[in-house]
């Protein structure tokens, strides 16, 4: 008798910490702070780009929309197509979504959205569709500043697609996709 009063005890006991387990991590996996979109860290920005810097110049405005991963809308209005970079494909109505098109987005909504940026023109004002060509610098809470659009192609999110007169960081650009290519991060991993 003495020995099933123990079992039950201990089958209790056993049952008891296993729901606090599973609702720990129950309370734990839904708490919405493991919800939110990943950050970028400044190692990790310092170390994929090369191009955290400080000081950028240029205009400051609002990301408020992500269109796809190199097309964004700033201050509720203005379309801002990224210079010197192509993403793949996801909104063309013409076109299938394009192998790495979702996770290229993915990554330009979480660095961008709802996030202060810094734009900086080239030669060009505006592209055939009248988007405004700006290279796109976000500032980090470190003080440094990443270079956006580098940091697409150097992380495989994007390809080099220069169109000239618009070629300031052209070289830059090239040598990010070469090691992205040569690392196969991204869509060169993936989309061969």
């Amino acid at each position: 008798m003495e020995d099933r009063s123990w079992n039950t005890r201990l089958l209790i006991g056993l049952s008891l910490v296993i729901l606090f387990l599973g609702v720990g991590f129950l309370w734990f996996g839904l708490n919405p702070k493991t919800l939110e979109q990943p950050t970028l860290s400044l190692e990790a920005t310092q170390q994929a780009t090369g191009s955290a810097t400080q000081g950028v110049e240029g205009e400051r405005a609002l990301v408020t929309k992500v269109v796809d991963g190199d097309t964004i809308v700033v201050n509720g209005e203005q379309t801002i197509r990224l210079i010197g970079i192509d993403t793949p494909e996801t909104v063309d109505p013409r076109r299938p979504v394009a192998c790495f098109g979702k996770e290229a987005s993915s990554e330009t909504k979480s660095l961008l959205s709802g996030k202060e940026v810094i734009l900086q023109k080239d030669v060009s004002e505006i592209d055939k569709y009248k988007r405004l060509l700006r290279y796109v610098f976000l500032p980090l809470p470190s003080g440094q500043t990443l270079f956006v659009n580098d940091y697409l192609v150097r992380e495989g999110f994007a390809k080099v697609l220069t169109y000239p007169p618009d070629v300031k960081y052209n070289t830059q650009f090239r040598q990010a996709e070469t090691e992205a290519r040569e690392e196969n991060r991204g869509l060169w991993g993936r989309c061969r």
